[in-house]
């Protein structure tokens, strides 16, 4: 048989606008790392994960899910939603839930926006954003951040026009780790059109201490808001990737009705209903990252003045062209960081140990 397309150019089978998406970058493997220094182990400070481990009781739970996994899952999530609203004081038909905060951003674009419409949110902020945009049809538009490294709602506010569905506002702003006060909210929320949703993403939550940072759940009294949180950073679910969202109820329904099924799975739903039971020992370990959170931001400055305040589990080093050799140079001392090129560094904070190791990569980086 003679092959007639042997010298013919491939066919393009997929869309050729995703060739300018970033691909979204998971930490390095610290193992990786630790062989190619020829060290006992590496640290990973990239990812946002909480060091301390699954909660009391996790572990338990999924095993015991796990024995009957030949069966799918509550598709409905009823016990998990019921657990939840019970907790934050909301209707279980205002809950959706799926695969990671993110997943659940992404099913919202799927209800609002055809193709055309618009999806604004500020930048920098989480990179997740423009990947879901683009693979959803939708237009990104990008508002910059301000000087302080956060959203700049006043110009987000005027940056939305007839074709904006959504405005995602991520509080705290991942990678900056700065926060959107109430008053500077309320006049956002207040500008935007009610046929606009406002998605409130609070993957960092648990970790605000800055009274002035408003509970998103407290503007559920506006239809047009949505809030998204996570159990995969302070309740330490990260892999079992299982994330929220309060909404209208009809706004929660189509949700639900998108959601790629069973993408909640059996031993997510266990863990994080064992995980809602530890609710004070995920505040004695959120006051552990914090109190780590001020002691780096303060060592940090006195070689980086500019290290914004950080409400989350992470700090920004506001590093510009000088990031992916920061990053580099961490990775050398056996320290894995995120360099986002051109812009900054965001550090995890780890443990005690683990954040003194990074200090002394960053002062040799540094000073």
């Amino acid at each position: 048989m003679t092959d007639t397309g042997r010298h013919q150019p491939p066919l393009r089978l997929t869309r050729a606008d995703l060739d300018a998406l970033p691909n979204y970058v998971p930490g390095r493997s610290p193992a990786d790392l630790a062989r190619e220094l020829g060290l006992a182990e590496a640290i990973k400070l990239a990812s946002n994960e909480v060091p301390y481990g699954p909660l009391p009781g996790v572990v338990e739970a999924v095993a015991e899910a796990v024995a009957g996994s030949h069966r799918y899952p509550d598709m409905g999530v009823v016990a998990l939603r019921q657990a939840l609203a019970e907790r934050y004081g909301v209707d279980a038909d205002r809950i959706a839930t799926g695969c990671g905060s993110v997943a659940l951003a992404e099913h919202l674009v799927r209800a609002t926006c055809l193709p055309g419409d618009e999806l604004l949110y500020s930048w920098r902020s989480f990179e997740a954003y423009p990947i879901i945009a683009a693979t959803s049809g939708a237009t990104s538009v990008r508002v910059p951040n301000d000087a302080g490294h956060g959203h700049d709602l006043d110009a987000m506010a005027a940056a939305v026009t007839d074709r904006t569905r959504m405005v995602l506002v991520c509080n705290p702003n991942n990678p900056t780790g700065t926060a959107v006060r109430r008053a500077e909210l309320d006049r956002f929320l207040d500008a935007v059109p009610d046929d606009v949703l406002v998605v409130i993403d609070e993957a960092y939550r648990e970790f605000v201490t800055d009274p002035e940072v408003p509970d998103g759940l407290t503007y559920l009294d506006r239809p047009n808001v949505a809030v998204l949180r996570t159990l995969s950073k302070a309740w330490g679910l990260a892999g079992l990737r299982i994330g929220w969202l309060v909404a209208a109820p009809e706004v929660a329904a189509a949700v639900r009705k998108v959601v790629t099924p069973f993408s909640t799975s059996m031993a997510a739903q266990a863990g994080a209903l064992a995980a809602l039971a530890q609710a004070d020992e995920v505040e004695r370990r959120c006051a552990l990252v914090v109190a780590e959170r001020d002691r780096v931001t303060e060592a940090l400055r006195k070689f980086v003045p500019d290290v914004p305040e950080s409400q989350a589990n992470f700090v920004w080093l506001p590093l510009g062209e000088r990031a992916v050799e920061f990053g580099k140079a961490c990775e050398a001392r056996g320290v894995i960081v995120r360099p986002f090129p051109g812009d900054g560094v965001r550090v995890t904070i780890g443990t005690p140990a683990e954040n003194d190791a990074f200090l002394a990569a960053a002062e040799a980086a540094l000073a």
